[in-house]
């Protein structure tokens, strides 16, 4: 069948976003037109706006790259709901992502506004409060030379508030719990590396590509909760808890997974670290109550003084006699 031109064209930028690269005569087939057809349709979507690209080659071919303005986007019914529904999960997280939902649906047909408002009418988000501000342009940087297997330069914080350059060979991003992670194969180091991308200052792609490595533990998410569990921390506390380890699982971050072992059926041992007392304070009471504390009397003693300050109130609530002085008799 035979496109009409704003059809072809249509398709033929559906289709460049779709793939990083194509070749003349890919899209040629795809179209069903000759390669002039395809040149004059990337010629008009390049007097759109759209930063249509040629690459060089046996056969040449055509990219679509970053430009700067954004031009229309082409999304297809489901596309476009998933990421209005993903923006509504963000809403608490600054008023970026407001913005573009309130853009998202203002040209949305009608039939897919309301499945959208059907989604916010019954969805209540809670913003993680543990997680860490990002900036879209660095992590917009990093999973773009992911996707493209280019390696990526940028300025590191450690947690001792030191600065240094790197060179990497990005993986995978992965995101948990409010944190944001990239995996890489660091070239200085010349061993894998994880890296907390709020720490990541101005990345760069230095126009290399690379053979992407076989990850050590395979699944990025399963790299990155075994880096975490055999992270360092200023502080560390062991519990013994009396409630199964899957049980525990839910209500620790994916994070602490890996530092969970089943003793038995009905209890486990938890290995909880942090570079502040406050965070080993939330994860202790996200335990539950009867968890046996084992640690270093810092950390025990700021923990008592915790537990003194949350049950003096409580106890003052529970019996009001208890707290009150007692009465005296006149003789």
């Amino acid at each position: 069948m035979t496109l009409s031109t704003p059809a072809r064209l249509l398709r033929l930028l559906s289709l460049l976003q779709g793939r990083r690269e194509w070749a003349g005569t890919e899209l040629a087939e795809r179209l069903g037109v000759t390669d002039r057809t395809v040149r004059r349709d990337v010629g008009r979507l390049r007097e759109l706006g759209y930063p249509v690209e040629g690459t060089t080659g046996t056969a040449g071919g055509y990219r679509l790259t970053s430009g700067e303005d954004l031009p229309p986007l082409l999304l297809d019914d489901d596309e476009a709901v998933a990421i209005a529904t993903s923006l509504l999960g963000t809403l608490g997280d600054g008023e970026t992502a407001g913005r573009a939902l309130a853009k998202l649906t203002q040209v949305m047909p009608g039939r897919l506004r309301r499945r959208v408002r059907a989604v916010a009418e019954s969805v209540v988000s809670v913003p993680d409060h543990r997680g860490a501000e990002i900036d879209p342009g660095v992590l917009a940087v990093l999973a773009g030379a992911v996707r493209d297997r280019e390696i990526v330069r940028f300025g590191y914080r450690r947690r001792d508030g030191t600065v240094g350059e790197r060179r990497v060979e990005p993986h995978h991003v992965v995101a948990t719990h409010g944190l944001w992670y990239l995996v890489a194969f660091d070239t200085g180091a010349a061993d894998w590396r994880t890296f907390r991308v709020d720490r990541i200052d101005r990345p760069e792609s230095v126009r290399l590509r690379f053979t992407p490595r076989e990850l050590p533990a395979g699944d990025p998410a399963e790299h990155v909760r075994q880096t975490i569990a055999s992270t360092p921390y200023r502080y560390t506390l062991r519990a013994t808890v009396p409630v199964p380890a899957d049980v525990v699982r839910t209500r620790l971050p994916m994070s602490i997974s890996a530092r969970i072992r089943p003793l038995d059926a009905t209890s486990c041992t938890v290995l909880l670290g942090g570079d502040s007392l406050e965070h080993l304070v939330r994860d202790v009471v996200t335990l539950g109550p009867g968890a046996r504390l084992d640690g270093s009397p810092e950390v025990l003693a700021h923990l008592r003084e915790v537990g003194r300050w949350l049950s003096g109130p409580a106890a003052e609530r529970a019996d009001p006699e208890r707290a009150a002085p007692p009465e005296r008799h006149q003789p």
